[in-house]
């Protein structure tokens, strides 16, 4: 049905949206709440899945599939 680049386009126009309604409210954003080094490391050093567990210890609210996302978003940040 969707295509991987497609579906990739929408997660980032409503992370782009989540940003906008976050930064009205005036509510903190929760990404720089967390040390991304040792996450970066590890993503740079090709280990994504220590990276997702490390995540889940510095949030322990994120599920699985939050924590995943959100090592996703930051690899593609990292390039």
């Amino acid at each position: 049905m969707f295509d991987n680049a497609r579906l990739e386009r929408k997660i980032d126009r409503l992370e782009r949206k989540l940003d906008l309604i976050i930064k009205h409210l005036g509510i903190a954003d929760p990404s720089t709440m967390l040390d991304y080094g040792e996450i970066d490391e590890l993503i740079q050093r090709g280990k994504k899945i220590h990276a997702i567990k490390r995540y889940r210890e510095l949030d322990p609210f994120a599920s699985l599939l939050e924590a995943k996302n959100a090592i996703d978003a930051r690899e593609r940040k990292l390039g």
